[in-house]
């Protein structure tokens, strides 16, 4: 993790209980891994490293030794498999009281290009997930949600009571996902609790994929004085949201959220909206670089104009604050990558 601390949502980690993290080998999964670790508890990851990496584990360890967790590699149980795998999922939430779904093909131009791999892992290995955490006993199931499921509606900020309107596979996969989580809330009375994220970004995500997401694409550009592509005219804006946050609003629906929000959506951003172009501007800030400008290229398949959060219901119901603001989570992503190029 990086300097900043998370709030008091981390002395909500039972440090008695086993924690299972899909895609605990990725960007997220890794750095939720690390905090639960940190906490004491213990981690079981179910990850194919398809898009995560041994490194990611490594950080999550390491990270919980500098936290004084000495034992954190004994605390720590690596899965190699896929949630596309029914008995990997069943082996995998048994004994488990708290899953945290992150597993998924996290990519719109990847599913436009591929629309069935997008399907399997996102839609399928979720339904595969939620019918083993039943048969297995999980108290809390927390599924990693999306804010494509919105769509490119002009309405702003978006709130959880719109009606979806994806435009991609991707989007269309990961809405199916929550709307079974909301039918195993109602029809097997397991805990769900979908949380829709506005463009996460800061340390570990890989920008040398050709899917990474844009803050890991231009902070490597420019670190290194190249010039990063921006797709479209640049003036679409996002809800860019710090890693910390998204934690913070992890560990808050696995132990703040009350019954009533058994079932229910929630979203999971800054609540302010940032232009690409601007975006770039404050990288290159972070970076203490001048006179590299953007290049620009066509607008992307699925991608949407516009995009902000709407915080009430989050903050009403699981006590979410920001944690960490957008500026602060650009200099310390910059700083990461100076650190880790």
């Amino acid at each position: 993790m990086t300097k900043h601390a998370l709030s008091s949502a981390r002395s909500l980690i039972d440090s008695d209980a086993t924690y299972l993290v899909t895609g605990g080998a990725g960007f997220i999964g890794s750095q939720l891994a690390e905090v639960l670790l940190s906490a004491g508890a213990t981690v079981r990851i179910l990850d194919d490293f398809s898009f995560g990496s041994d490194a990611n584990v490594q950080a999550a360890i390491d990270g919980a030794r500098a936290a004084g967790v000495d034992d954190a590699v004994d605390r720590i149980q690596v899965l190699r498999a896929s949630v596309t795998d029914p008995d990997a999922c069943r082996e995998a939430c048994d004994g488990v009281r708290y899953v945290f779904h992150e597993a998924a093909i996290a990519s719109v131009p990847r599913s436009v290009k591929a629309p069935i791999p997008t399907h399997d892992a996102d839609c399928t290995g979720t339904l595969n997930m939620l019918i083993a955490a039943v048969s297995a006993g999980v108290d809390r199931f927390i599924y990693a949600g999306s804010s494509s499921a919105y769509g490119d509606t002009p309405t702003l900020p978006k709130t959880e009571s719109m009606r979806p309107l994806p435009l991609s596979p991707y989007a269309v996969a990961k809405l199916a996902g929550e709307q079974y989580c909301g039918a195993w809330a109602s029809s097997y009375g397991l805990h769900t609790t979908t949380l829709r994220y506005f463009n996460i970004f800061g340390p570990r995500q890989d920008p040398g994929s050709m899917y990474s997401g844009v803050i890991a694409v231009f902070a490597t550009a420019a670190l290194e004085g190249r010039t990063p592509t921006i797709y479209g005219d640049g003036g679409q804006t996002r809800d860019f949201t710090f890693i910390e946050n998204v934690i913070d609003a992890n560990l808050r629906a696995a132990h703040a959220a009350g019954p009533e929000c058994a079932g229910k959506v929630y979203n999971v951003g800054c609540g302010d909206r940032i232009s690409v172009n601007d975006l770039w501007d404050e990288i290159r800030r972070a970076a203490g670089v001048t006179g590299i400008e953007a290049e620009y290229g066509p607008t992307r398949e699925g991608d949407v104009r516009d995009s902000l959060a709407d915080l009430q219901d989050t903050r009403a119901d699981l006590g979410y604050e920001v944690v960490v603001p957008f500026d602060a989570g650009i200099a310390a992503t910059v700083d990461w990558y100076r650190d880790n190029m």
